[in-house]
């Protein structure tokens, strides 16, 4: 394909860039051939001129469609380049938060950097069992694809994990180790699993340290041999390690740390039993302070010690071997501590008594002065002698350092032989797989040795990986018969030659340790001298002579050669090991003695380490042997140990993982482009991706590829053979033939054509959108066109009408203007006449007035000037005149004055005389007359003022008698005054004073008055205001009376509401409650058939039988207090126990294990016991609640005789364990064999310890009794003192009570009732309200009740009334079932030709009746009685050919009756001698009628004892439920079995009785665990033992159960037992057998589900089929033997018509199928959260199409109320969310009402994988999944991403009594119960 139809405009690559490597750019113009620049627009918008390479004129790499980005594998790219892979993996990582990538072979994990919810028990179950490329890539899938082929192809697997310190890699190999231990579990009760698990935190504490770049970084390689056997369950493992990093022991880089295990020391120094170790803090000691980051962020190194020591005891490292081990590592801090002192340059010393040294040597137990001494010297031996020589300091720290770490690498070496010693299993190893977490190739400033192996170990894993992706690709290009051509690929051979070949850099370095004088120099020589200019791999830097350069794959690395023969010697002098040998610490002596055999294993299978091994240096060799240990360097060491790596990894099946840091500073989510490609180039994922590209990358089968490209098909290119169809199309799609390739399955692309193919579908479907648009918008624009013309007539229309009204108005109106133009003008010129006129008129009168006025002015001047002159005159005048006057009067008054003062003088002298007095006193009597009548009539007028007074005011009455005593003294005083006038005078003042007191009282009067009015008016006032207040009271009164009302209907909602959401709670708990029990009883099961494998297992063992445990049922085991059967030796009384001889040497084993099994066993119980005395509560107290108050005495006595019961039965019970323990003893004692149960034997010895533990539990037991015997005691004691009129008011009991109530009516009425009980005396509503307001709310409150009262009793009475229609349809029934036995009874007494005559005229005269009842039922609706009219002529059909069988039968029984006639003639010849042969041969024609007596049968079935091994043979074991569902009544069984219960019951037999059901219990455990994997027979026995259980309670004489019988029926009730503890015993046998029915019904469809109702397309056309990887996931396209929709439609109604064959309850067909459609939705959903194909637009439709179907299927059956559909809900969510639109917030706030039954996680989940399959749809922005989350944030779920698909609803058994007599049940023939007798 030319670049030309590839670089057109618009198309988009990838440029490189410095800052993000590579940047995406779109072309502006098409590319042409020869142009040297692109031009390009670059996704900021900026235009960039791309130059091209004048040389290689290389193109840039195009970027793949956005359909392709994010894909699950990076070989389904359509481009696989570097920026391609680099892209996709950002997308997914950050986006998506996807941290899985498949790359072919290769599982790229990121780290995330956060703990993600991804790796729980949820996600391990559901990728058990996938194929690979079926769900999202995880690490879950490597393990499951390692463990499936490991299976499937009996071959040995590893998983390869790399990469670079902090990448992960620790952590996806703890993962995959987890994940076998999860699925395969184990095949022994050791738990390997969880000791494999445990072996993590040792390796961890000891081998991981903290780095710059990580906190948890694994400081060396570990391989981890998973060993199974043969069914593939883990029995052991192995360990082997790699270059450990013993020089971090002594020296840390700055912000690094050392190994674990010595933090966690120090951080637990304060326990008691380190005190010893004399530890402190980490910063005190020089080998763990050198970083300066003794502490790691939310590490809590005490809490880890705990769990270091955790798994070392369950690894088997006992205690005293951790304190050896803790002891040694302290040893070692202390060590560090110890300092030199030089005395010259050639030697040094330690100060004396130096505490660190002492320290040292006392937990080491050695002699502090030969450790001093050794420390500071050597020993020296030449040929002659031997001597000692001191040292120098740096010399004697060097020597210190290297002691340290040879001390922590034997014991690093020392605890991974003791794990894989607890990790080795005896038994033999089948098969194993290999976990491999090793370093990744590594590169920094300065690379030393550790670098140099690490990255020669890089080199060889990537020859391999190189290998193996070659290979691969081989193998598929053979299978499909394509064209095999090398593919050229990187081979790292020559690099690998350069290191390990002979004379290589190794040889060279192993060479140089040897010579006595070898220098780091002189082998830096040695290396230029061979290898420079030799190989272009070998290269010396310019500017170092100690240094040089290896071209890995990965990318050069520099090494410097200081170090590099130090650390291939790694010496340590032989006299410190020796001191270290005569230790006293006896750990310490076996470490070291321990070095010679386990070293040489270390290069062997078996595991050691061979890194961590010392080479000692000694004065002088002893033998060859460890003269040639000791010439063994630590690179021949790691040289042989990593080619015996790559044999094991060669002989396997690889499987690999590369771990890949995002970023440098640990940040979660957070994606550096430069480092990640710097990695994928380093772990061989682009190589692989070459490798890929290389061939023919992309791969499609035939039918993906046509459904994928059938849009670029004619209809004449389609043929029936999809094949040649996919030949013909790809010849005219790509004419170059050399781009694809045909194979057997499927086409293959070479890279870029799956692209342009994509291309070419894209123009298609566009250029077809744009028809569609283009006819659609033609069709609508002339739809617009024509209703726009058709409007625009009418507008025209309209409007043309509308102007010719106009004109004809206008004209109108013109003319009419004129008129009125005509008449306006007259009017106009009339008007202006005359107001002109008026005008004139007007003027004149107005001028002469003017002048008349101005002559009038003139005229009135002149006469005013006349008077102003005359005034003025007068004036004048007048002043003259009045000024002589006054001087006038002066002058007499001068002279007047001078006269009065002159007669003055003289009036005084005679003033003095006797005379004047005289003349003054004349005219005194006068003057007293005049005073005495003015005195009478001032007396007249108080007279009349002191009656106004009196009449006016009695208040003042008092005052009104002192005024007339006073006016009486007046009267006296009037006498005296004639003589005295003083008294006058003093009268005066009195009539004075009562005139004020008179005005004083007139003013209060008036005052008073106005008070009285103020009064008056405020009274009516008053008045006024409490009328109004009144009726404001009334209205109030109204108003609260309606709020009482309101309130009282609130109060009982608010109730019934609260009741409601009470009672759901409970229903909650209690479903929970028995969620638990029967979560118990599973356990329970499970236990009980691991003891009955047992069991089998040890009769195969044994050879010679021996006293064993038989798994009987327990005369008590049956108790409700019990909620199963235990395990316990029979009596000696009823059966003798069986004497078995010696076992093999397993058995003891075998029986300790059986004891652990029964102890746990009777834990079980007691749990149970708990739970079920809890329920048992429960149910008594609703019993109580629902009884009378004067029935509680008695039940009380019932509660005390069952408790009083149970205590009985669990004496007997610890009786008779103890019994069976005893006799265990003795049996082993006296019986067993010697050699292997002696009493000195450690078998006999467990054994006896657990006996004497059990019977000290027992003992327990039996103390806990005699507790709960006192117990009962005091309760019945202080039960009976109390009054019977106790109100139930307890919180509980009401709760109980309300559970209970099912109706509105029901929850009045006990409202009612506890208001009553709890009201207070009509008195304290008064005290507490005087104004009666509460008494008026208690008055409203009392109406309401009773008006719910009179509702209820109506309701009561309506359903009384049907109650009692339905009796008398069901009596009717009866009658009429009565009189069809009593027919059928009459017909047996008749001959067989009669009774058949008569059976089908009773037939006929049935149907006849039916037939004119029903005519006249449906006469209104005539489809009905058409419907009615076929049923009955299918009867009639069917009676037909029922009477055509009898009439052969018949026939067949006339000639066997002949055949036996003359048999008898031949042999009683003599005797039918008399008669004839025609006598003969009619006879049987026509017999005669002999009437037999009708028995009364009672229903019962007798059976002899030692039958009963016979019956439950015959109707348990041996039955076939198809033959009995078909042909037989359902629950005939269950009839049986409890006919014989009652005639057991009968006779008083309670051991028949206990026997029979105990027989019945284990017959049906027994054939479900034979046949328990078959739906028919365990859904046959679920539904015969449910209805056992209800003919137990149906017929047990309790009040609850007998009212639905009929009288006949409570007569067979049961007489003498009372089996309620058997019902629970049953009960717990349903739930046990409805459990196994789930799990069986769930293996049937799981297969179904995901193919069924996610793969397959229901809807043809709608999914779009993407390209895919290497991983191909399952076809979404129906094959041959696929599962569809119609497969789980059929299977539900295979297991629907089962469940109904046989009988089963409604109610719990209701409930399987819940649990059925529950199934189907939480696995739906599981798959699609994890498969991100599945998760489009398309597939939500498909979805949302399956569930309507199964909904469909749920109505037909009528099972829409069984709960199903709701089970469903989050799936359908699920589904509505693909489709829904994901943009603006509305659609997110729409989403979040939406999905309320999808939990946070799962939402988001679903958009983080919706992926489009057509890219015309639109991804979910990583802002509208924010605002989700944010929206979402304050809702409370569980943060569990997937649905637990293994959950089981709790079932229950409604009681659901039968209305079959049993007196009519008959017995087949063919059950063969010949034995038993109807009674």
């Amino acid at each position: 394909m030319a670049a030309c139809e590839l670089y057109t405009k618009y198309a988009r690559i990838w440029i490189p860039d410095p800052e993000v490597v590579w940047k995406s750019a779109e072309l502006l113009k098409d590319y042409k051939q020869g142009d040297k620049v692109l031009h390009l627009k670059l996704e900021d918008g900026k235009d960039l001129e791309y130059k091209l390479d004048p040389k290689t004129k290389q193109l840039p790499p195009l970027r793949n469609p956005d359909i392709l980005v994010g894909e699950n594998d990076l070989t389904a790219l359509s481009y696989l380049h570097e920026p391609a892979v680099l892209h996709n993996l950002k997308v997914r990582f950050i986006d998506s938060k996807l941290i899985y990538t498949y790359c072919g072979i290769v599982l790229v994990a990121i780290n995330p950097y956060e703990q993600l919810p991804i790796y729980g028990e949820d996600i391990i179950n559901a990728y058990s069992g996938q194929n690979m490329g079926d769900m999202d890539p995880h690490i879950f899938a490597v393990a499951e694809e390692a463990y499936k082929q490991m299976a499937r192809d009996e071959r040995n697997q590893s998983i390869i994990v790399s990469g670079e310190s902090g990448a992960g890699k620790t952590v996806s190999a703890k993962y995959a180790m987890r994940y076998f231990a999860t699925v395969s579990g184990s095949a022994s009760e050791a738990n390997v699993e969880e000791k494999v698990l445990a072996s993590n935190p040792i390796m961890e504490s000891i081998g991981n340290a903290k780095t710059t770049r990580n906190d948890n970084s694994s400081r060396f390689g570990k391989y981890i041999e998973i060993g199974f056997d043969k069914r593939y369950r883990i029995i052991g493992a192995n360990m082997r390690t790699y270059l450990l990093e013993k020089s971090r022991v002594v020296f840390q880089a700055e912000e690094e740390r050392n190994y674990h295990i010595f933090y966690q020391l120090c951080a637990s120094a304060t326990l008691p039993e380190f005190k010893t170790l004399r530890l402190g803090d980490a910063n005190y000691f020089h080998y763990t302070k050198q970083g300066g980051s003794p502490v790691i962020d939310g590490i809590d190194d005490a809490k880890e010690m705990v769990n270091t020591r955790r798994a070392c005891t369950l690894l088997g490292i006992v205690d005293s071997y951790q304190m050896g081990i803790f002891q040694i590592l302290a040893s070692i801090l202390h060590l560090g501590n110890v300092t030199f002192t030089s005395r010259d340059a050639d030697s040094c010393t330690i100060p004396p008594k130096h505490e660190p040294l002492s320290i040292f040597c006392d937990l080491m137990g050695v002699e502090y002065e030969q450790m001093a001494h050794w420390l500071c010297h050597r020993k020296l031996a030449t040929a002659t002698e031997t001597y000692i020589k001191p040292i120098p300091k740096l010399q004697a720290i060097n020597a210190r350092d290297a002691l340290a770490k040879h001390i922590y690498a034997n014991l690093f070496n020392w605890i991974v032989h003791h794990v894989n010693k607890a990790l080795h299993s005896t038994m033999k190893q089948h098969s194993f797989i290999g976990v491999l977490d090793i370093y990744g190739f590594e590169t920094f400033e300065i690379n030393s040795f550790e670098q140099f192996c690490i990255n020669y170990a890089n080199e060889k894993l990537q020859q391999q990986f190189n290998m193996h992706v070659f290979k691969l690709e081989q193998e598929e290009y053979m299978r499909e018969q394509i064209p095999w051509t090398l593919i050229d690929f990187y081979d790292n051979q020559p690099c690998i030659n350069l290191i390990e070949a002979k004379l290589g850099i190794l040889d060279l370095l192993d060479e140089e340790c040897k010579m006595p004088k070898g220098s780091d120099n002189s082998w830096a020589q040695k290396l230029y001298n061979t290898h420079l200019n030799k190989t272009v791999l070998f290269e010396k830097p310019r500017l170092s002579n100690k240094a040089f350069i290896i071209q890995h794959f990965a990318d050069k690395v520099e090494y410097q050669c200081e170090g590099f023969l130090e650390k291939n010697k790694d010496t340590v002098y032989e006299e410190q090991i020796k001191v270290l040998k005569s230790s006293k610490l006896k750990m310490l002596s076996e470490l070291f003695q321990e070095v010679k055999d386990i070293s040489p294993t270390s290069a062997t299978p078996s595991g050691r380490t061979p890194l961590s091994r010392t080479a000692v240096k000694p004065a002088k060799s002893k033998t060859a042997q460890t003269s040639k240990e000791h010439k063994k360097t630590v690179g021949h060491q790691f040289r042989n140990s990593l080619h015996l790596l790559m044999e094991t990894l060669n002989a396997t099946t690889p499987h690999y993982v590369r771990c890949i840091k995002p970023n440098d500073f640990k940040f979660p989510f957070m994606f550096d482009e430069k480092r990640t490609v710097q990695q994928l180039r380093a772990c061989g994922v682009l190589e692989t991706i070459r490798i890929s590209a290389a061939g023919f990358p992309s791969r499609w089968t035939y039918q993906e590829f046509f459904s994928r490209y059938r849009v670029l098909m004619k209809q004449k290119d389609v043929l029936g053979d999809r094949k040649q169809t996919c030949k013909n199309v790809l010849e005219k799609l790509i004419l170059d033939q050399d781009k694809y390739q045909f194979g057997k399955t499927k086409i293959f692309f070479r890279a870029g054509q799956v692209a342009y193919l994509e291309k070419i579908r894209s123009d298609k479907l566009r250029a077809a959108c744009v028809r569609i648009q283009k006819t659609i918008r033609g069709w609508l624009m002339r739809k617009k066109y024509l209703r726009m013309r058709k409007a625009a007539i009418t507008i025209q229309r309209y409007v043309r009408g509308y102007q010719a009204r106009c004109l004809a108005t206008f004209l109108r109106r013109t003319r009419a203007a004129i008129i009125i133009q005509k008449f306006q003008r007259m009017y106009t010129i009339r008007e202006r006449y005359r107001l002109t006129r008026a005008a004139s008129v007007v003027l004149q009168s107005y001028l002469r007035g003017y002048i008349a006025r101005k002559q009038y002015r003139k005229m009135l001047r002149e006469h005013k000037a006349t008077v102003i002159q005359k005034h003025v005159r007068g004036w004048l005048a007048r002043l003259h005149y009045h000024r002589a006057m006054e001087a006038i009067v002066y002058l007499q008054c001068c002279y007047r004055r001078m006269m009065a003062k002159r007669e003055l003088k003289k009036l005084k002298i005679e003033a003095r005389s006797v005379e004047h007095y005289k003349k003054l006193n004349f005219g005194m009597e006068n003057k007293i007359m005049q005073l005495q009548r003015k005195i009478d009539e001032q007396t007249k007028d108080s007279k009349s003022l002191l009656e106004k007074l009196s009449s006016l005011e009695l208040a003042y009455s008092s005052e009104t008698e002192k005024l007339k005593s006073d006016v009486g003294r007046l009267k006296m005083s009037e006498e005296e005054a004639k003589n005295a006038t003083n008294r006058a005078l003093s009268l005066q003042e009195e009539i004075s004073r009562l005139q004020k007191e008179l005005h004083q009282t007139q003013s209060e009067k008036k005052t008073i008055q106005e008070k009285a009015n103020i009064y008056k008016m405020e009274t009516d006032q008053l008045v006024l205001e409490l009328k109004e207040q009144n009726t404001l009271l009334k209205k109030e009164k109204n108003e609260l009376n309606q709020r009482v009302q309101d309130q009282a209907k609130e109060m009982t909602d608010a109730m019934e509401k609260r009741l409601i959401e009470e009672t759901k709670q409970l229903e909650l708990d209690l479903n929970d409650e028995r969620l638990r029990y029967q979560n118990l009883l599973n356990e329970f099961s499970r236990l009980e058939e691991r003891y009955d494998d047992l069991k089998d297992e040890m009769k195969l063992m044994v050879n010679i039988s021996k006293p064993g445990h038989k798994r009987t049922d327990s005369t008590h085991s049956s108790n409700e207090s019990e909620y199963t059967y235990s395990s316990e030796i029979t009596e000696a009384e009823e059966f003798p126990m069986r004497t078995e001889g010696p076992s093999e040497k397993k058995a003891p084993l075998d029986m300790s294990l059986f004891l652990k099994l029964q102890k746990r066993v009777t834990e079980l119980e007691q749990e149970k016991q708990s739970l079920q005395d809890e329920l048992d509560r429960k149910e008594e107290q609703v019993l109580r609640a629902k009884a009378k108050e004067e029935e509680r005495p008695q039940m009380r006595g019932a509660e005390l005789e069952y408790e009083s019961l149970k205590r009985q039965e669990l004496e007997s019970e610890n009786k008779k364990l103890k019994n069976e323990l005893n006799e265990l003893r003795k049996a082993l004692i006296e019986k067993s064999a010697p050699g292997v149960t002696a009493p000195g034997a450690p078998a006999y010895r467990v054994l006896l310890d657990q006996m004497t533990s059990v019977s000290e539990e027992l003992e327990v037991r039996k103390e806990e009794v005699l507790i709960l015997r006192s117990q009962l005691m005091s309760q019945k004691e202080a039960i009976q003192p109390k009054d019977d009129k106790n109100t139930m008011t307890d919180s509980t009991i009401l709760l109980e009570d309300v559970q209970k109530m099912k109706d509105k009516g029901e929850i009045a009425q006990a409202y009612i009732g506890l208001k009553e009980t709890n009201r207070s005396s009509l008195q304290d509503y008064h005290v507490l309200n005087e104004d009666g307001e509460l008494w008026l709310v208690y008055e409203g409150l009392k109406q309401t009740n009773r008006l719910l009262e009179s509702q209820l009793q109506t309701q009561k009475r309506s359903h009384d009334n049907e109650l009692e229609a339905l009796r008398g349809e069901i009596q009717s029934l009866k009658e009429e079932n009565n009189r069809q036995q009593q027919l059928l009874a009459q017909n047996l007494q008749l001959p067989p030709e009669a009774r058949i005559e008569a059976s089908l005229q009773h037939e006929i005269t049935r149907l006849t009746n039916e037939n004119l009842y029903y005519e006249e039922l449906y006469a209104d609706d005539p489809m009905k009685y058409q419907s009615y009219r076929i049923s009955l002529y299918k009867r009639i059909i069917d009676l037909m050919e029922q009477l055509e069988k009898q009439d052969k039968t018949v026939r067949k029984l006339k000639k066997q009756l002949k055949v036996f006639a003359k048999k008898i003639d031949e042999l009683e010849v003599g005797q039918m001698e008399n008669i004839s042969p025609g006598q003969i041969i009619d006879e049987p024609i026509h017999p005669v009628n002999i009437p037999r007596k009708e028995k009364d049968f009672q229903g019962m079935l007798e059976y002899k004892k030692e039958d009963e091994p016979k019956l439950v043979k015959n109707l348990i074991l041996d039955l076939k439920p198809r033959g009995v569902a078909v042909n037989l009544i359902p629950g005939l069984p269950a009839y049986i079995l409890f006919m014989c219960v009652r005639h057991a019951d009968y006779l008083n037999d309670d051991q028949k009785v206990r026997s029979l059901l105990t027989s019945t219990i284990n017959g049906i455990k027994k054939i479900l665990k034979k046949r328990g994997d078959d739906f028919e027979t365990v859904s046959f026995w679920l539904s015969n033992t449910c209805r056992f259980l209800h003919c137990l309670k149906q017929y047990s004489g309790e009040e609850g159960f007998m009212k639905h019988n009929t009288a006949r029926q409570n007569e067979h009730c049961l007489t003498n037992f009372d089996l309620a503890e058997y019902r629970q015993v049953l009960s717990d046998l349903a739930i046990q057998i409805y459990q196994q029915l789930v799990r069986v019904l769930e293996n049937i469809l799981q297969p179904m589900i995901v193919s069924g109702m996610l793969e397959h397309e229901t809807i043809q056309g709608v999914s779009g089929v993407k390209p895919t990887g290497l991983r191909k996931r399952t076809s979404s396209i129906a094959d041959e033997g696929t599962y569809t929709l119609d497969s789980i439609i059929r299977q539900l109604n295979t297991f629907h018509s089962i469940m109904c064959q046989h009988g089963m309850d409604p109610e719990l067909v209701k409930q399987v199928v819940k649990q059925t459609f529950y199934i189907i939705g939480a696995v739906t959903l599981n798959n699609l959260l994890l498969r991100k194909d599945m998760c489009s637009w398309s597939k939500g439709m498909q979805i949302r199409y399956n569930v309507s179907q199964l909904e469909e299927w749920l109505r037909d059956k009528n099972l829409m109320t069984s709960g199903a559909k709701e089970t469903l809900e989050p799936l359908i969510q699920a589904a509505q969310l693909l489709q829904v639109k994901k943009k603006t917030d509305e659609d997110a706030e729409a989403i979040c009402s939406m999905c309320n039954a999808l939990t946070t996680a799962q939402i988001v989940k679903v958009l983080n994988l919706y992926t489009p399959v057509n890219e015309f749809e639109e991804r979910v922005t990583v802002s509208f999944i924010r605002t989700i989350q944010m929206r979402m944030r304050d809702r409370k779920d569980s943060p569990q991403l997937l649905m637990d698909a293994k959950h089981i609803f709790p079932v229950t058994f409604p009681f659901n009594p039968s209305s079959l007599a049993l007196e009519t049940i008959q017995i087949p023939a063919s059950l063969g119960l010949g034995f038993i007798t109807r009674v």
